[in-house]
């Protein structure tokens, strides 16, 4: 296959006859806005045994700035590790990590699915590797985070926000 085959193409005309423009997406910035780790086990003189469970909740937020064209996204991880089969934790870590986003060529109508699934994707190599640095550092194996799949936390979260909007409506 061709390398220009593989480039998506826009296949809807712009209203001026001209051809569309392609999306365009520049980070303009990355950084931690907060991050904690607190290693339960060792302050608690306990060693750990055997694999732990470990559960990864994500969070995602997005906000216009004011420079025309110019977004915040954050990728919020909260990720606690307890002993298998039990409710003893070994260590919790809580990661908000923002990347601040120059977009352009996007209709209004697709902005938002846009700031919650492409500009994630742009982090999440980053997000994975602060992971893995401190859990090492922390005195743990490296903790190396399964790809996460934004689109369905996007499709997720509207499900939720409908019915939660449902519910609201059949009280009133």
């Amino acid at each position: 296959m061709a390398e220009d085959d593989a480039k998506p193409t826009a296949t809807t005309p712009a209203p001026n006859g001209e051809a569309p423009q392609p999306p365009q997406l520049q980070v303009l910035g990355q950084f931690i806005r907060d991050l904690s780790f607190e290693n339960v086990s060792a302050q608690k003189g306990q060693t750990m045994e055997g694999q732990p469970d470990i559960n990864v909740q994500v969070g995602l937020d997005a906000r216009k700035r004011p420079t025309e064209g110019q977004f915040e996204v954050a990728v919020k991880l909260n990720i606690t590790a307890k002993a298998k089969g039990g409710d003893t934790p070994i260590f919790a870590m809580e990661l908000d990590y923002a990347g601040l986003f120059q977009i352009g060529g996007v209709p209004e109508a697709q902005l938002h699915p846009y700031l919650l699934i492409e500009c994630p994707r742009m982090l999440f190599p980053f997000l994975r590797r602060i992971v893995s640095d401190v859990t090492r550092d922390g005195g743990f194996p490296p903790l190396n985070l399964e790809q996460i799949d934004f689109v369905s936390l996007y499709r997720n979260e509207l499900t939720r926000r409908a019915q939660a909007e449902q519910a609201n409506s059949q009280q009133a």
